[in-house]
């Protein structure tokens, strides 16, 4: 696939082989964001584990101390004072059985993260299957299963996003906009690299942090100097 004038220009800022400090690479990826909306800043992390195995599983949540840069729409799964709280903290839509039948019957997906009490799994199981492949099955790893689901709507507004490993060992996250500017993105990157970092299974053999990549949604992928990230 061809790619477009903009791309090729970003590629040429690049120095092809080398791996950046991250600052030098967060203000590059500022640079090669050139479309014409504010382009999303990913941050790709190979990781030297093998995800089949239970014991070297990678996952969790950590509130970015910018935020995404997005507006998230949080559906709570919460009955009563629980629902109350929720509504209370700015949860976008709060209900029981009907949301899961809504889901269900209408293919609905109106939403960006999932919280339930950890009273109501019993209904939210019964939609595992449609919410689990969209990465949107609560978890109490991640805080989304929680009794205190006021306090999990406001960390979701604020910026809270999940981390958690693919097929291929790789964890895929966005540390916010283009617009954010390096300082705000380092910042955001810090945070994110530190909780994965901490998050390193026992059973991990070698080295931990295979490749770190970041790139702007229309823009080419920056290498990162592993071993100049402070934790």
């Amino acid at each position: 696939m061809k790619k477009g004038k903009k791309y090729q220009e970003s590629v040429k800022l690049i120095e092809k082989g080398k791996l950046y400090d991250p600052s030098e690479a967060l203000d590059l990826v500022c640079k090669t964001a050139t479309a014409k909306f504010d382009e999303t800043v990913e941050l790709h992390v190979k990781l030297g584990v093998d995800s089949r195995h239970a014991d070297q599983q990678v996952r969790g949540a950590v509130v970015l101390p910018n935020g995404t840069g997005k507006d998230v729409k949080v559906l709570v799964f919460a009955r009563d004072d629980k629902a109350e709280a929720a509504k209370a903290a700015g949860a976008d839509y709060v209900g029981a059985e009907e949301m899961a039948q809504k889901i269900q019957s209408e293919n609905w997906f109106d939403f960006d993260v999932v919280i339930a009490s950890p009273d109501m799994m019993g209904v939210v199981g019964r939609i595992g299957r449609i919410l689990g492949p969209k990465g949107l099955m609560p978890n109490p790893k991640a805080g989304t299963v929680t009794p205190d689901v006021a306090k999990a709507v406001e960390e979701a507004k604020a910026g809270k996003i999940e981390y958690r490993l693919d097929k291929a060992n790789i964890i895929h996250c966005p540390i916010g906009k283009a617009s954010f500017g390096e300082a705000k993105l380092s910042e955001n990157f810090k945070a994110l690299m530190g909780a994965i970092i901490k998050a390193k299974p026992a059973a991990a053999k070698g080295q931990y942090l295979r490749s770190v990549t970041v790139a702007s949604t229309m823009g080419p992928g920056i290498k990162i100097n592993g071993t100049k990230i402070d934790a």
